[in-house]
């Protein structure tokens, strides 16, 4: 059936562009799913898990932090901040991360560099979550 053309792109690359039956997006107002002919629609995005789904293919998921999605009559275009596929994810190498990040707020010496810090074990967590 493949009826929605579907790009998804971040700062570092292009992470997926061509045909597929649906993608589910997590939207900041909640999980959308996408279909052809879609009504036009511009979200911003939470961090979450991108759902595609293509008939006869095994669904992909990718993990992205914040960004926008627009659906319009050529398809769904999403940009998002960052995007990893999560078949790339370690779980080894994100615990790493996680217990950096949380020395990072441990270390931070002002409010801004500690409430980054913060939003940054915050998204880490969910990218763990998402494995």
């Amino acid at each position: 059936m493949a009826g929605l053309h579907f790009e998804l792109v971040s700062p570092a690359r292009l992470l997926f562009s061509g045909d597929v039956d649906q993608v589910i997006i997590p939207g900041t107002e909640g999980e959308m799913a996408i279909l052809a002919s879609h009504a036009p629609v511009l979200s911003t995005l939470k961090p979450g898990v991108v759902t595609v789904q293509a008939q006869g293919q095994a669904d992909q998921r990718i993990f992205v932090r914040g960004g926008f999605a627009e659906v319009n009559p050529a398809g769904l275009t999403v940009l998002a901040e960052v995007a990893i596929p999560m078949s790339e994810l370690d779980a080894a190498a994100l615990a790493a991360q996680i217990k950096d990040a949380e020395d990072d707020v441990a270390d931070a010496r002002s409010d801004e560099s500690r409430r980054k810090a913060a939003e940054n074990v915050a998204h880490l967590k969910e990218l763990q979550a998402a494995l």
